[in-house]
């Protein structure tokens, strides 16, 4: 069995405000289809739901949870979270099963479904009046469809509307306009099948649980969750990504918004010179230029980031993009140098954390490490190969512990980083 691929769009509107959001509400409707009646049965869709609401509600999500519903049931479930939108920061629409597209126009399929000609269309339920729902969100709309390909509905459809009409019923869905501020993901490229899994969950869907609920920012999230999805078809799904995003969202933590300030103009003030450099750092990062670095400089030249900073600027200034290890860091914490003992690792797990910071993890190894961060179950989640001699700069949180490993996976110690962390020695 394929899947159709999930597309992921999320949208976000963002005014130009100074401050981050204190506080949000967010919601998500989640619906699972797979006991059809008149098409295949599709065994993970329930699956799909179930784990994607139990890990939105982890993350403050107020979830509406539907598996297996009627048109009915889909009809109720869309009207209640259209009233949950209109007063929310943030909605989530969530869809597991049938989908199809026919003359441009993308439909989700409840179980109930039959489709003999056009005029069935009018059993589904539209993309299009999703989407509208999810405009009455504030601030950030999502909206993720996982839906099968191999869909015989719309091979009957295209018989019943003959030859020279048949064209309009499509492979997939429809591609769904990006305006600016939305990112879309597909699992795979136009055209294409993905694949249903033989575990519990599609491909798209395990990749998409497993990178979640990372302390990342969201793009990184999705670009995460698209490289699990090639690797785990054996590079055969190769999802796309389409980002245009204004400010940063964590699902971990607060709603970051933050405004590049113009050159000529001076930080307002504040009675701890610093306050204000953690903000102002993930501006510059977003805009990458010399320029916003350098600005950076002039506004917080003492404070956490500078170091990074200069790494920054000089490496642009030779024509690469590699981060280098800060000019002059500065010495490491007594908790930075005495990492706890791996036998520590079972009782290890992150927990919820607004304070962040940022560390340098330096392999000063003859042999490669492997970094992990341990999930809010205690699981090891990987984050990537560190080459002897070789320096890893990770934005995270106070209370997320990070592993350490030889390449065989062995423990090498466990890291739980400070506000005042700034690098870690990998010996």
């Amino acid at each position: 069995m394929h899947r159709w691929l999930p597309v992921a769009a999320i949208a976000v509107l963002i005014g130009l405000i100074a401050a981050p959001a204190l506080a949000e509400r967010r919601v998500a409707l989640v619906i699972g289809n797979g006991a059809y009646r008149n098409a295949p049965r599709l065994p993970n869709p329930p699956n799909d739901a179930e784990d994607v609401g139990a890990a939105l509600k982890r993350a403050g999500f107020e979830t509406i949870l539907r598996t297996n519903v009627d048109k009915a049931g889909m009809d109720e479930a869309t009207i209640q979270f259209a009233r949950a939108a209109r007063t929310a920061d943030v909605a989530l629409f969530y869809y597991s099963g049938h989908a199809m597209q026919f003359n441009g126009v993308n439909y989700l399929m409840p179980v109930d479904a039959r489709l003999t000609d056009e005029a069935d269309l009018r059993r589904m339920a539209r993309v299009d009046d999703i989407v509208a729902d999810l405009q009455e969100a504030k601030s950030l709309r999502i909206l993720v469809l996982d839906s099968c390909r191999d869909n015989p509905l719309a091979e009957e459809l295209k018989r019943s509307i003959g030859v020279s009409r048949a064209v309009s019923v499509q492979r997939g869905l429809a591609k769904i306009d990006s305006p600016q501020g939305m990112i879309v993901a597909y699992a795979t490229q136009a055209g294409r099948t993905a694949e249903d899994g033989s575990g519990r969950n599609s491909p798209y869907t395990a990749a998409f649980l497993r990178h979640i609920e990372a302390p990342e920012e969201i793009g990184t999230v999705f670009r995460r969750i698209n490289a699990d999805v090639y690797e785990a078809t054996r590079r055969t799904q190769l999802p796309e990504l389409s980002l245009s995003l204004i400010g940063e969202f964590y699902l971990r933590g607060r709603l970051e918004i933050t405004t590049p300030a113009p050159t000529a103009a001076a930080p307002p003030p504040a009675a701890d010179p610093c306050a204000a450099a953690t903000d102002h750092w993930k501006s510059a990062e977003a805009i990458g230029t010399v320029a916003a670095f350098e600005d950076h400089l002039a506004r917080f030249g003492n404070c956490a980031f500078a170091g990074l900073a200069r790494a920054r600027i000089e490496g642009l200034k030779k024509g690469t993009a590699a981060v280098a290890p800060p000019a002059a860091p500065a010495p490491p914490s007594r908790a930075a140098a005495e990492a706890l003992k791996c036998t520590k690792e079972r009782d290890a797990r992150s927990t919820e954390a607004k304070a962040a910071t940022t560390i340098m993890f330096e392999n000063n190894r003859a042999s490669p490490v492997h970094l992990y961060w341990l999930d809010y179950g205690g699981q090891r989640k990987p984050y990537g190969e560190i080459a002897p001699g070789c320096q890893r700069v990770q934005q995270t949180f106070v209370t997320h512990p990070w592993i350490v490993t030889d390449e065989t996976g062995r423990c090498l110690a466990v890291y739980l980083p400070e506000p005042t962390q700034r690098r870690v020695d990998i010996r």
